[in-house]
């Protein structure tokens, strides 16, 4: 059974709102936001819950979940599958997803080189044997710079009604808050890291003493890891099985970058080659010109475009103009727009990603438009 639910039975007597649960992944969401971590692994995934919330995160670019029952991860694990939007609009930074099945009493190389740890409601299912090469494993292999633990405080639990001995029927034990510091003080001392403690889930009014619902342990690595360390620690062989990967498509691959590039080089063209048919058509307008010789050259003027369009184009010498029935946007102009040329990073790049994909003027410096359509409608 889903051990939030369980945990929103009792505690709903006392109202927390959010519940419970979702103030746990807040807080390690905000953590992320303060630490701005690359990699983060989720000890104890379980529903995938809080792995499905942190994949929105913009600094994370890799994600991986741990825990024993295959089953429940396999139930859920198309919620952190990429979405059709995700293809539509490629996020600049790249994302992989993966899931293991697998005991945390075990040590595996796929799980060295993070940054971030969550073992949210994980050590007190943990039988004694496990508990005890937890802190080697997490603190001593895996040593991520920062570690999250939380786990519930036994002393609330005199305030939740209805609760057997623990407050979940799989739990093997339940720490008051001097048990948790004390083994949390140890465990930071013998591996190096500081801690603090904080907690989700204020008591009642006048029972501050009873401490938080949920009591959290901050570990915080006090010296980098060593790259001879950790190759030191890295065992022989794989023991956890991948049960799921998921690669969200990226700026970072090329393919993507091409298509984004492409149609961005596109819509702003398209932009430039409105506002100045637009100017023209309301200068013979107003200078009441025959419209039969239809070959001349735009003299750009800040009353043709938008004011940020028409100070690219003037301060910079970009003159996009028309030639008979084509427009011709030089492509130094379109660079000098913010998305196209943060997309880019060089004009070279520029051309080499659009070459094929849109019309160019022989010589390659102006994409090419055909005006026939835009007089006709005029």
């Amino acid at each position: 059974m889903d051990k939030n639910f369980l945990e929103e039975q009792f505690t709903g007597i006392i109202k927390f709102t959010p519940p419970l649960y979702k103030q746990r992944y807040q807080f390690v969401k905000d953590l992320v936001g303060k630490y701005k971590p690359k990699k983060v692994a989720d000890l104890g995934c379980a529903e995938c819950t809080l792995l499905q919330m942190l994949k929105f995160c913009s600094c994370i670019e890799v994600l991986a979940g741990l825990d024993i029952c295959a089953t429940v991860m396999k139930e859920n694990m198309h919620r952190l599958s990429p979405l059709p939007g995700d293809y539509l609009q490629p996020a600049e930074r790249p994302l992989t997803v993966t899931l293991h099945q697998g005991s945390i009493a075990h040590k595996d190389p796929c799980m060295l080189g993070f940054d971030l740890v969550t073992c949210i409601e994980l050590i007190e299912h943990l039988e004694q044997s496990e508990l005890k090469k937890f802190p080697e494993v997490v603190f001593g292999f895996m040593a991520p710079r920062i570690v999250v633990i939380s786990t519930p405080n036994s002393e609330f639990n005199t305030l939740l009604p209805g609760k057997a001995l623990f407050r979940h029927p799989d739990h093997k034990f339940e720490w008051n808050q001097v048990q948790f510091q004390s083994w949390a003080l140890e465990t930071a001392r013998h591996y190096d890291y500081s801690v603090e403690f904080t907690g989700v889930g204020h008591p009642p009014t006048g029972m501050e003493n009873v401490g938080f619902c949920t009591q959290i342990g901050v570990f915080v690595r006090k010296y980098p890891q060593t790259s001879e360390s950790a190759q030191s620690e890295k065992p022989a062989e794989a023991v956890y099985k991948t049960v799921f990967r998921a690669v969200y498509p990226s700026l970072k691959d090329e393919k993507y970058l091409k298509n984004a590039v492409v149609s961005e080089v596109i819509f702003t063209a398209q932009n430039i080659k409105r506002s100045l048919l637009d100017c023209l058509v309301a200068e013979h307008e107003e200078y009441n010109d025959d419209p039969v010789e239809r070959k001349f050259q735009f003299q750009p003027s800040m009353n043709c475009f938008s004011e940020d369009l028409g100070k690219l184009v003037v301060e910079k010498s970009m003159e996009p103009f028309v030639n008979g029935n084509v427009v011709y946007i030089p492509l130094t102009t379109i660079f000098s727009f913010p998305k196209v040329n943060r997309l880019c990073g060089t004009l070279e790049k520029l051309c080499k990603l659009i070459a094929g994909k849109v019309t160019l003027s022989s010589d390659g410096s102006a994409v090419m438009f055909d005006t026939e359509l835009e007089n006709e409608e005029n």
